[in-house]
């Protein structure tokens, strides 16, 4: 491979307390400016990182009838 081809990576490390409440705004913010698909591939992502492939959970539907 030569020169050319090669990428470089930057890395990027920010530090923060937590309730830093300016980081907090900045993060929302992000969020809020992604699409709908986004954020949701997004949440599927992280709840597979910390369950595991779990199966879906069954919805349930109760029709009640008023009187």
């Amino acid at each position: 491979m030569n020169k050319s081809n090669k990428r470089k990576l930057q890395r990027i490390v920010t530090k923060s307390f937590i309730g830093d409440s300016e980081l907090e705004k900045k993060d929302l913010q992000y969020w809020l400016s992604r699409p709908p698909q986004e954020r949701f591939e997004a949440v599927e992502f992280l709840k597979r990182h910390a369950y595991g492939d779990l199966p879906r959970l069954s919805r349930v539907v109760r029709i009640i009838e008023r009187k």
